[in-house]
């Protein structure tokens, strides 16, 4: 792949008398003047285009994609382009859109004690003790991804086990799915009355209220430099897996203000993807919905939790689990229907857009029937306009599938989760026993529907990996919620931008948002994982645009530059320039 100055042999055109970018005795443009936006044409490649799916040039001026077509047409813009870049038969996309984050925990994890994978309690254990030794100036020890569900032992560790691996010190040590967590005796000092709060037991993982309370003292503890090393380590590998914007989903259980708040300023002054905030916290009046525009949220949404998770067994649940253990039989119901109906109904007052963390069955009928009220009191047109979303919604029936799409609601849906955890054998059937198991996360239902879905992972409850979640939405281990990989990967591109009420972006066509990756991939094929995907799409004279094979022997795609808003935020080709 090769770079050319197109200019280089030319006159600039801010030369000329008349020229609106015209340089003044400084050499800096005239006063007024607004800079030149350059246009960079790519051309020789394969472009995944709507325009034209034999396409193989793309020109983007600015921020902008300004023309998609052939190379006969790329020949005569070849002329006046600053710059062409030579893809030598590269894969050119929209980035991806990762529409479910926490930058700052996928930060921590990349870097630290990152739990996921140990095959034993020993392996954990060991792998704290040598945490702990290697980071003697840390005020408070940061780890995640536990889960004993294929441990041989089938139980976390103690706390006197973690006691005795830390030296004494505090340790936060987070479930895989973040909704409970283990805590030293050390941490627990930390938080006055931490006995008394709902959630805590003396020989089991932390919940609801005492789970909150540790994890805001954990974080407390982390310096600010240290906070924002974590994010741009996260930023840094979003980029280079070719996604090119982020749903970050904080909130009061979730993070802190100031964290939220570093995190869009860092992702603002640097070169990196986008990030779309949310902050989960209830709104009742115009003051509240203020207050979150303040913090620059796009919504009050994302982490506001109905419920809790699966794993944890925390997600409310309409029958009890099936391995139910006592305390959390049906698990916790967060929020109420009328609780949920004045937060709906205020936010679309506000013209915000809500949203909520559902994903147990009771917690999904209290969304709907809350979303329900607040449509009957301002009417449906207003509710639906708003575009509010709905995180993870995994045990949706056709009842809850239904409402979703009378009322617009994005789902924004995980399929790494049923990859990791779903299947007959998984821990999703040793929660809620195999028959209930096989409902959850029912993707091709909700798109017969019309639901808008958009993609993410949850990272790093499960890993960022695009290519992976597209993959799993089209593997699904129950055959009948299985989606095309066409289908899917636009949920994890424009279904993004569309969650976040834009229309324009996730897609390569003309007057679209610059924001797109290049991959070296092998052959590009219109795939369907089985017979229950209609046929028309895989017939080449469909003339539908072809992606990579993602078969599960299939090696995915390798990123080779992501850029955002016509900016390079990702290069594996020593370009150089906005976009070069």
């Amino acid at each position: 792949m090769t770079t050319t100055d197109s200019h280089a042999d030319r006159p600039d055109p801010s030369d000329r008398p008349d020229s609106p970018g015209r340089a003044g005795p400084s050499g800096r443009p005239a006063a007024g003047a607004a800079p030149r936006a350059r246009t960079v044409l790519l051309r020789r490649g394969r472009i995944h285009s709507p325009v034209d799916p034999a396409a193989t040039a793309m020109a983007v001026t600015g921020d902008r994609v300004t023309w998609v077509g052939s190379e006969a047409a790329a020949d005569a813009l070849a002329a006046t382009a600053d710059e062409v870049v030579d893809l030598d038969g590269a894969f050119v996309t929209p980035a991806f859109t990762d529409a479910h984050v926490h930058i700052t925990m996928t930060g921590f994890a990349l870097t630290g004690l990152d739990l996921a994978g140990t095959a034993s309690l020993a392996e954990a254990l060991t792998a704290v003790r040598r945490y702990a030794a290697a980071r003697p100036g840390d005020r408070v020890l940061l780890g995640r991804g536990w889960d004993p569900t294929d441990w041989p032992e089938h139980r976390p560790p103690t706390r006197a086990e973690l006691d005795a691996a830390t030296g004494g010190r505090p340790l936060c040590l987070a479930r895989v799915d973040g909704h409970s967590a283990l805590a030293t005796t050390a941490l627990l000092d930390l938080v006055p009355g931490v006995t008394a709060l709902p959630g805590y037991h003396a020989d089991a993982p932390l919940t609801g209220a005492a789970h909150d309370a540790v994890r805001r003292a954990a974080d407390a503890a982390v310096g600010a430099a240290q906070r924002t090393e974590a994010q741009r380590v996260a930023l840094r590998r979003a980029a280079a897996l070719g996604i090119g914007s982020v749903h970050e989903c904080g909130g009061p259980g979730t993070s802190s203000e100031e964290d939220f708040a570093g995190l869009l300023a860092l992702a603002a002054r640097e070169h990196l993807p986008r990030v779309v905030g949310y902050w989960g916290e209830l709104v009742t009046r115009a003051k509240d919905a203020e207050r979150i525009r303040e913090l620059g949220a796009a919504g009050a949404a994302g982490d506001l939790c109905a419920d809790g998770s699966l794993g944890s067994r925390t997600a409310h649940l309409r029958a009890p689990y099936a391995d139910a253990t006592g305390p959390h039989e049906v698990g916790t119901a967060r929020l109420g229907a009328d609780e949920i109906a004045a937060h709906v109904a205020a936010c679309t007052e506000a013209g915000l857009q809500a949203g909520f963390h559902a994903i147990g069955d009771a917690a999904l009928d209290a969304v709907v029937a809350g979303v329900r009220a607040a449509a009957g009191r301002l009417g449906p047109a207003r509710v639906r306009a708003r575009r509010h979303r709905v995180e993870h919604a995994e045990m949706l029936d056709q009842a809850g599938v239904d409402a979703f799409a009378e009322f617009a609601l994005t789902a924004s849906v995980q399929p790494a989760f049923d990859a990791a955890w779903g299947g007959d054998a998984g821990m999703y059937a040793e929660r809620l026993g195999a028959e209930r198991a096989r409902g959850l996360n029912p993707f091709a239902a909700l798109l017969r529907a019309g639901v808008p879905l958009a993609l993410g992972s949850d990272a790093p409850v499960t890993p960022l990996d695009p290519w992976g979640g597209v993959r799993a939405a089209a593997f699904h281990h129950v055959p009948e919620h299985r989606v095309s990989v066409r289908a899917a990967f636009a949920a994890h591109t424009r279904g993004g931008w569309r969650a976040v009420g834009r229309d324009d972006g996730g897609v390569l066509a003309p007057g679209a948002p610059a924001d797109y990756a290049l991959w070296q991939a092998d052959e590009l094929v219109v795939e369907a994982p089985d017979d229950r995907i209609a046929r028309w799409s895989t017939d080449p004279r469909s003339g539908v645009p072809g992606l990579p094979s993602l078969r599960p022997d299939a090696e995915p795609p390798r990123c080779l530059r992501t850029v955002v808003a016509g900016r390079t935020v990702f290069d594996t080709l020593g370009g150089d320039g906005p976009t070069g």
